[in-house]
């Protein structure tokens, strides 16, 4: 138990430092020998390792930079799109204004697809037509769906096409009610 902490660590593999020879105690004639030696071999040596330390922290703080400048434009970029989104749905805004066509009491409800769910809209027996025809169009504006005329609508899908929930171009084609397909037939003797 009276060892002492470097009796201890010696025991566990841990060695003892060499000393380093005091400069004083060197002869003379022997440090001008390491000078004149060290003049051409030590300082290229300690030149290189301060060389590569100030290279690799140089490309350290060039990559730092590079990177706050890249976050940086990429901050710039997202704000840019932010106002430019929120210039257009101001100007959608105008042009909504005055132009829908939603009916109060109107009972008739009309659903389409939109944003991967089904969605509705109130509309009148008259409109309802109109939108199946392609002369009306549904817009979405505020967390509302508005029912405007095609024009806006085309309009509004150049501001912002996410925005156009609902326009019938007369392009889709009706699915006819017989089935076409022979492997897939259903036969006409089964009984559910």
């Amino acid at each position: 138990m009276s060892n002492s902490l470097k009796d201890q660590l010696m025991g566990l593999g841990f060695k003892d430092n060499p000393k380093k020879p005091n400069i004083q105690q060197t002869k003379p004639h022997s440090l001008s020998k390491k000078s004149s030696q060290s003049k051409h071999h030590a300082p290229v040596k300690q030149n290189t390792k301060n060389s590569e330390q100030f290279d690799l922290a140089t490309a350290f703080a060039l990559r730092q930079k590079e990177e706050q400048l890249a976050r940086e434009q990429a901050e710039r970029d997202k704000q840019e799109q932010a106002r430019l989104r929120k210039v257009a749905k101001e100007q959608v805004g105008e042009l909504l204004k005055e132009q829908v066509l939603n009916v109060s009491d109107a009972e008739i409800v009309r659903h389409f697809p939109y944003a991967g769910k089904i969605k509705r809209v109130y509309v009148t027996a008259q409109q309802l037509k109109s939108i199946n025809a392609g002369e009306l169009a549904v817009v979405q504006h505020m967390g509302k769906f508005c029912i405007v005329s095609t024009e806006i609508a085309l309009q509004v899908k150049l501001l912002i096409p996410s925005l156009l929930a609902l326009h019938c171009d007369g392009t889709v084609q009706a699915i006819s009610e017989e089935y076409s397909d022979p492997q897939f037939t259903v036969p006409d003797d089964l009984v559910w």
